[in-house]
Protein backbone atom coordinates (compact mmCIF):
# COMPACT_ATOMS: atom_id res chain seq x y z
CA UNK A 1 0.00 0.00 0.00
CA UNK A 2 1.02 3.73 -0.51
CA UNK A 3 0.07 6.54 1.00
CA UNK A 4 0.60 10.44 -0.03
CA UNK A 5 1.13 12.82 2.82
CA UNK A 6 1.09 16.38 3.07
CA UNK A 7 0.87 19.59 5.40
CA UNK A 8 1.20 22.93 5.93
CA UNK A 9 3.28 24.57 9.27
CA UNK A 10 0.66 23.25 11.81
CA UNK A 11 1.58 19.62 10.78
CA UNK A 12 5.27 18.44 10.36
CA UNK A 13 5.51 16.74 13.91
CA UNK A 14 2.33 14.70 13.06
CA UNK A 15 3.44 14.10 9.36
CA UNK A 16 6.69 12.68 10.07
CA UNK A 17 4.83 10.58 13.62
CA UNK A 18 2.36 9.28 11.04
CA UNK A 19 4.72 8.19 8.68
CA UNK A 20 7.04 6.53 11.50
CA UNK A 21 3.54 4.65 11.81
CA UNK A 22 3.29 3.74 8.56
CA UNK A 23 6.43 2.81 7.51
CA UNK A 24 6.14 0.32 10.55
CA UNK A 25 3.36 -1.25 9.12
CA UNK A 26 5.19 -1.69 5.74
CA UNK A 27 3.15 1.08 4.01
CA UNK A 28 5.19 2.96 1.75
CA UNK A 29 4.95 6.80 2.14
CA UNK A 30 5.08 9.42 -0.53
CA UNK A 31 6.19 12.65 1.65
CA UNK A 32 4.56 15.95 0.00
CA UNK A 33 5.88 18.45 2.54
CA UNK A 34 6.37 20.35 4.40
CA UNK A 35 9.19 19.35 6.64
CA UNK A 36 9.38 23.41 8.16
CA UNK A 37 7.18 24.91 10.75
CA UNK A 38 7.90 28.12 8.76
CA UNK A 39 3.78 29.61 7.50
CA UNK A 40 3.45 28.08 4.17
CA UNK A 41 0.19 28.13 2.19
CA UNK A 42 -1.26 24.65 2.33
CA UNK A 43 -2.66 24.28 -1.25
CA UNK A 44 1.05 23.67 -2.57
CA UNK A 45 1.26 20.37 -0.36
CA UNK A 46 -2.20 19.27 -0.54
CA UNK A 47 -2.68 19.70 -4.15
CA UNK A 48 -0.41 17.34 -4.83
CA UNK A 49 -0.90 14.59 -2.18
CA UNK A 50 -4.35 14.86 -3.71
CA UNK A 51 -3.44 14.39 -6.95
CA UNK A 52 -1.29 11.43 -5.95
CA UNK A 53 -4.69 9.84 -4.52
CA UNK A 54 -6.72 11.37 -7.52
CA UNK A 55 -4.11 9.69 -9.99
CA UNK A 56 -4.05 6.68 -8.63
CA UNK A 57 -0.16 6.73 -7.57
CA UNK A 58 -0.78 6.38 -4.06
CA UNK A 59 -4.20 4.63 -2.62
CA UNK A 60 -4.88 7.04 -0.06
CA UNK A 61 -3.89 9.57 1.51
CA UNK A 62 -3.88 11.95 4.78
CA UNK A 63 -3.51 15.62 4.86
CA UNK A 64 -2.96 17.54 8.24
CA UNK A 65 -3.35 21.40 8.56
CA UNK A 66 -3.89 23.74 11.41
CA UNK A 67 -8.13 23.29 11.77
CA UNK A 68 -8.06 20.24 8.79
CA UNK A 69 -10.74 22.42 7.06
CA UNK A 70 -8.19 24.15 4.13
CA UNK A 71 -6.45 21.31 3.49
CA UNK A 72 -9.79 18.88 3.43
CA UNK A 73 -11.71 21.92 0.83
CA UNK A 74 -8.80 21.69 -1.46
CA UNK A 75 -8.22 17.98 -1.80
CA UNK A 76 -11.78 17.32 -2.66
CA UNK A 77 -11.51 19.52 -5.56
CA UNK A 78 -10.33 16.35 -7.36
CA UNK A 79 -13.05 14.22 -8.94
CA UNK A 80 -11.43 10.87 -7.60
CA UNK A 81 -10.81 11.99 -4.01
CA UNK A 82 -12.97 11.47 -0.75
CA UNK A 83 -11.69 13.36 1.76
CA UNK A 84 -13.05 13.80 5.01
CA UNK A 85 -12.32 16.09 8.08
CA UNK A 86 -12.26 13.94 11.06
CA UNK A 87 -11.36 14.73 14.83
CA UNK A 88 -11.67 11.51 16.54
CA UNK A 89 -11.95 7.73 15.60
CA UNK A 90 -15.46 7.18 15.59
CA UNK A 91 -15.93 9.65 12.44
CA UNK A 92 -12.71 8.36 10.72
CA UNK A 93 -14.38 4.82 10.79
CA UNK A 94 -17.93 6.01 9.39
CA UNK A 95 -16.20 8.40 6.93
CA UNK A 96 -14.26 4.73 5.56
CA UNK A 97 -17.27 2.37 6.41
CA UNK A 98 -19.93 4.20 4.86
CA UNK A 99 -17.87 7.44 2.72
CA UNK A 100 -15.27 4.97 0.98
CA UNK A 101 -13.35 8.22 2.21
CA UNK A 102 -9.66 7.84 0.72
CA UNK A 103 -8.13 11.22 2.29
CA UNK A 104 -7.77 11.55 6.11
CA UNK A 105 -7.88 15.25 7.18
CA UNK A 106 -6.62 16.00 10.27
CA UNK A 107 -6.83 18.85 12.28
CA UNK A 108 -3.62 19.29 14.37
CA UNK A 109 -4.41 22.08 16.30
CA UNK A 110 -7.66 20.32 17.38
CA UNK A 111 -6.91 16.38 18.07
CA UNK A 112 -3.56 15.31 20.31
CA UNK A 113 -0.67 13.32 18.76
CA UNK A 114 -1.84 9.88 19.86
CA UNK A 115 -5.34 10.66 18.99
CA UNK A 116 -4.22 11.36 15.55
CA UNK A 117 -2.47 7.67 15.43
CA UNK A 118 -5.62 6.11 16.63
CA UNK A 119 -7.53 8.05 13.69
CA UNK A 120 -4.74 7.13 11.45
CA UNK A 121 -4.95 3.61 12.25
CA UNK A 122 -9.15 2.98 12.14
CA UNK A 123 -8.57 4.85 8.57
CA UNK A 124 -6.26 1.96 7.82
CA UNK A 125 -8.17 -0.78 9.02
CA UNK A 126 -11.94 0.28 8.25
CA UNK A 127 -13.17 -1.50 4.90
CA UNK A 128 -15.77 0.06 3.04
CA UNK A 129 -18.87 -1.61 3.39
CA UNK A 130 -20.34 -1.03 -0.15
CA UNK A 131 -23.90 -2.17 -0.62
CA UNK A 132 -26.16 1.10 -0.42
CA UNK A 133 -23.43 3.39 -0.03
CA UNK A 134 -22.01 2.26 -3.19
CA UNK A 135 -24.98 4.20 -4.65
CA UNK A 136 -24.39 7.22 -2.71
CA UNK A 137 -21.06 7.66 -3.23
CA UNK A 138 -21.55 7.45 -6.91
CA UNK A 139 -23.82 10.42 -6.95
CA UNK A 140 -20.87 12.75 -5.42
CA UNK A 141 -19.21 13.74 -8.17
CA UNK A 142 -21.04 16.46 -9.82
CA UNK A 143 -22.07 15.65 -13.20
CA UNK A 144 -24.42 18.87 -13.99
Amino acid sequence: MKIAIGCDHAGPEYKNEISNLLKSKGVEVINYGTDSFESVDYPDFIHPTAKAVNDHIADKGIIICGSGNGANMTANKYKNVRSALCWNKEIVSLARSHNDANILSIPARFVSLPQALEMVNTFLETPFEGGRHTQRINKIPNTH
